[in-house]
């Protein structure tokens, strides 16, 4: 009689690795992985992927270096890393988008995971990270993050203030306004016909000696808000004079086509970005502006889009702004626009299609120049 030997299993002991848990079925590996990261403010939840065996364990890191080189070292004793996939790469994610690409790794924007799917199989840190590997692997996730490490993130950052003190400044301005409509008549005529400037510095001259009154208190209210406008209007244009500077470094090309000023070039730069090189045609810029169309046909019909909702609204309307002042001073777009209307096309129309002008021009000028990219490589 002949024994035959048994053989041993072949399946991996699976390792233990601190802080994370590991799927016990590793006898099928690629070797190849995405990391998958759900970014928060103070922890991070990363989950990896292999393209073969599917997830294969998950992590919790604090938001500090030491994490980032925690999720690092832990993603490396998988395997190759292909890229990963971070969501919120401009906002709670943009250090570790940082840090991850100043280690030679590759990083990809992975969005807002799919609320149907959300709905379909709850929501949690875990699921959120597991769903960003998928879409990065799967194809679905390709955007390219901005680099914010020069001259736009700088501009970027300057804008955030000063548009908040424009905002200030106007809603002062407003108030004051809506409270002089209570003010005695002799208020009123004074400040009857006054620019913004000079109702502001009339306003804070007040001098009220007495609070016994409503109206003592009304001019208590009237001073501090011209005061605090003038505050705004003074910082407001110190910011817009830092911006206008960064912008005349940073791409002064873009000063130079009729229509387009040092806030609309801010706005450009702030969403391209300090890596132009990310955004691959004029298609995918006007996308990301909301100027492309959006393709709506169906079985019954063919050809037929409708108008994109979606991308940076703020440089939509900067774009737009930009058209209406070359259709009202431009004069190759005034004779553009008449031999448009002359076909047929509506107001609404020629817009849009000038739009789709002023899109194109703008992405070959923010390109960046050859010899550039020749020594980035």
């Amino acid at each position: 009689m002949t024994v035959l030997s048994a053989r041993p299993a072949t399946a991996c002991t699976p390792r233990y690795r601190p802080g994370g848990t590991v799927n016990s079925d590793e006898q099928h590996r690629s070797g190849h992985v995405v990391i998958g990261v759900d970014t928060h403010k103070h922890v991070h939840v990363a989950a990896v992927m292999d393209t073969i065996g599917g997830i294969l364990a998950t992590l919790t890191i604090p938001t500090d270096t030491g994490g980032f080189q925690q999720l690092l070292d832990w993603a490396d004793s998988f395997g190759r890393i292909l890229a990963f996939g971070i969501e919120g790469t401009g906002s709670y994610g943009a250090t570790l988008t940082s840090f991850l690409r100043r280690s030679g790794h590759k990083v990809v924007e992975a969005g807002r995971p799919d609320r149907r799917l959300r709905r379909m199989n709850g929501k949690s840190d875990t699921l959120d990270a597991e769903n960003a590997a998928r879409a990065v692997l799967a194809g679905f996730a390709t955007a390219t993050p901005k680099s914010a490490d020069g001259g736009a993130e700088m501009i970027r950052q300057l804008k955030v203030a000063h548009d908040q003190a424009v905002e200030q400044r106007s809603g002062a301005m407003v108030t004051m306004k809506a409270m002089l409509v209570h003010a005695p008549d002799a208020l009123r005529r004074e400040t009857a016909g006054k620019t913004q400037i000079s109702l502001a510095r009339h306003l804070a001259a007040l001098r009220p000696q007495r609070l016994e009154a409503p109206e003592d208190a009304l001019r208590h209210a009237l001073r501090t808000l011209a005061k605090r406008w003038q505050y705004l209007d003074v910082e407001a244009k110190e910011l817009t004079q830092m911006i206008a500077e960064l912008v005349d470094r940073t791409a002064p090309q873009l000063l130079e086509p009729f229509g387009i000023g040092v806030d609309t070039a801010a706005e450009i730069l702030v969403v391209v970005g300090d890596n132009p090189e990310r955004i691959k045609s004029e298609a995918a810029l006007a996308k990301l502006a909301g100027i492309a169309p959006v393709p709506t046909g169906s079985g019954m019909t063919s050809g037929r889009h409708r108008i994109n909702h979606g991308g940076h609204r703020q440089l939509n309307a900067a774009i737009y702004r930009t058209v209406i002042v070359r259709m009202r001073f431009h004069q190759p777009t005034i004779a553009y626009v008449a031999r448009r209307t002359a076909e047929g096309k509506t107001k609404r129309e020629i817009i849009r299609c000038l739009k789709r002008y002023v899109i194109r021009e703008v992405y070959h000028l923010i390109r960046p120049a050859p010899r550039t990219l020749a020594a980035a490589s």
